[in-house]
């Protein structure tokens, strides 16, 4: 035969409560446990900070003491309240010093970008042969220079003029064809004996004639300008 046995709602409810003081007991422990490990920690960290803060104090006095003569206590509170009444213009500066350091690096990154330029640069003239064909013309400068005189100097400078005029006329294209074509003529030409006969037929050719008639024209310009 089977019994049932019904539990005192007494009971029961008294259960329940020593449940919930447990609960409660064991919060109230680990709390005061963490409470503890604080503390411990916190001990341990003023420990260590004490010897610090003392050797710290003990530094500030003996580097005030050497600068007392200079700085006084009202000189530092003055500096301190300028320092709080500029906080805005020292952000300010603080900011200008950031973009300027921006700056400077991406300068330093352009800078170095335009010198490997540069140098890429100086690389492909030197490959095609300017520095050599440089140094040959300081070389004929230099020729120049230690081969003429001061006053050779002042007369060229006197007659610059003049010569650039020469120059130009030089290099007109009618004159620059004909000393061509004389140069190849010249180096072309096979020597041959020449008769006198053969020369007076060849005044029968115009171009000789012209060019005879030219040449007598230059001879008599330059006997014209010698000095007598």
């Amino acid at each position: 035969m089977s019994q049932t046995i019904t539990a005192d709602p007494a009971i029961l409810e008294l259960n329940q409560k020593l449940d919930r003081l447990v609960t409660q007991v064991e919060f109230l422990t680990e709390e005061a446990q963490r409470q503890k490990r604080r503390q411990q920690e916190f001990d341990e960290l003023k420990d260590d900070l004490i010897p610090i803060g003392n050797d710290l104090f003990k530094l500030t006095v003996t580097q005030l003491e050497e600068i007392q003569q200079y700085v006084q206590l009202e000189d530092m509170l003055r500096l301190l309240k300028r320092l709080a009444r500029n906080t805005r213009n020292i952000e300010q500066m603080l900011d200008q010093m950031e973009s300027l350091t921006e700056f400077v690096s991406d300068a330093g990154l352009l800078s170095q970008e335009a010198f490997l330029t540069v140098m890429k640069q100086l690389d492909e003239m030197d490959r095609k042969g300017y520095f050599v064909f440089l140094q040959g013309g300081l070389d004929m400068i230099d020729r120049v220079v230690t081969s003429f005189t001061e006053d050779d100097v002042q007369q060229l400078a006197d007659n610059v003029v003049l010569i650039l005029q020469t120059v130009k006329e030089m290099t007109q294209p009618e004159i620059m064809t004909m000393l061509k074509n004389t140069a190849e003529t010249a180096q072309s030409a096979e020597p041959v004996d020449t008769s006198l006969f053969s020369i007076i037929k060849q005044l029968n050719d115009p171009s000789v004639r012209t060019g005879l008639a030219k040449t007598l024209t230059v001879l008599k310009t330059v006997g014209e300008h010698q000095p007598k």
